[in-house]
């Protein structure tokens, strides 16, 4: 590497950690890595063969987006076994700043920066670029977060919109409702947006229907229905789409959004011919009287892979973070 001033990013889940470098004022994320977290004892290790991996000795600023809670300066991931103290850690390298913040909050300070061919308009539009937008995503859980505009910026927001209750609309729902609450007490609705609330949707579509649900995990599922070799599977993807768009749809109700929503995470972008075609659209329209507002508000799914590490870039600097 050059002798530039460079920043470390990152975007660090359960699995894997996206590890990348940034010039200074720049967002556009250089020499990423992607480790196993399994393959390091703790963060510290990951980092210092990444450095070593970049070729470059240190940087100065460092901003770590992680998939867990961040209060204080210590965080323990919720699905690998590292934990760390931010102050401990920057003092061992000796960096200038350290800031950790959520990984959905570095989604959504990433959507502005996603160029705009690794957007898919899927409905809606023009929208009101003055407005705030909503950045929501299916992925190991459903992520929920909005970007309220200033004149030189965004204001990130840091919700659990995942974990409001789910809100059956026909005898279908409330049968899946009845079967899911049996199970888990309370259902909201990242009950059924996640992947694993993807098989919870195909259990309870079996269990209405008195036939048996053979696949097992939420990947099945997904390749069944795309390649039409289980009715069920079909079913239960189109069933999933319509929800994500009428919960999306709530969702720019109640923040004001018709600035645009953006659909992020891992599993839409590996579907997206099927989304495209299924009843999200139907959903998110269906609102009465709002329909209009709906129908003006446009959405789209984002594609970029690095969303998280330009928002975590976009952070460095960004004081409202």
């Amino acid at each position: 590497m050059t002798t530039d001033r460079y920043s470390l990013v990152g975007d660090i889940g359960g699995t894997n950690a996206r590890f990348a470098l940034v010039r200074s004022g720049k967002i556009v994320p250089e020499a990423v890595e992607i480790l196993a977290c399994s393959q390091y004892d703790n963060l510290d290790s990951a980092i210092v063969d990444y450095l070593q991996r970049a070729g470059i000795g240190g940087v100065q600023d460092v901003c770590l987006a992680v998939a867990s809670p961040v209060s204080g300066t210590r965080v323990r991931m919720t699905n690998n076994h590292w934990h760390f103290d931010s102050e401990e850690v920057r003092r061992q390298f000796g960096w200038g700043a350290f800031k950790v913040i959520n990984d959905f909050t570095a989604m959504a300070l990433g959507v502005p920066h996603v160029a705009a061919e690794n957007l898919v308009h899927v409905c809606g539009g023009p929208g009101d670029a003055r407005r705030p937008r909503l950045v929501i995503g299916p992925g190991t859980g459903l992520g929920v977060s909005g970007l309220v505009p200033l004149k030189n910026g965004w204001i990130p927001l840091t919700t659990e919109g995942g974990h409001v209750d789910f809100a059956p609309t026909d005898d279908t729902e409330m049968a899946v409702l009845r079967i899911l609450k049996a199970r888990f007490g309370r259902v909201s609705v990242e009950r059924i947006l996640c992947g694993q609330g993807l098989l919870n949707l195909y259990q309870a579509h079996a269990e209405i229907q008195h036939v048996a649900a053979p696949l097992d995990a939420p990947e099945k599922i997904t390749a069944a229905a795309l390649d039409n070799s289980d009715a069920l599977a079909r079913q239960t993807l189109r069933h999933f789409c319509e929800i994500l768009g009428r919960v999306a749809g709530n969702g720019v109700l109640t923040l004001g959004g018709t600035g645009g929503v953006y659909l992020c995470g891992g599993i839409l972008p590996r579907l997206i011919d099927f989304f495209l075609k299924s009843s999200f659209q139907r959903g998110f329209e269906d609102k009465g009287r709002m329909r209009p507002l709906l129908e003006s508000t446009p959405v789209y799914v984002v594609m970029e892979s690095y969303t998280g590490l330009l928002g975590a870039a976009e952070a460095l600097t960004n004081p409202e973070v």
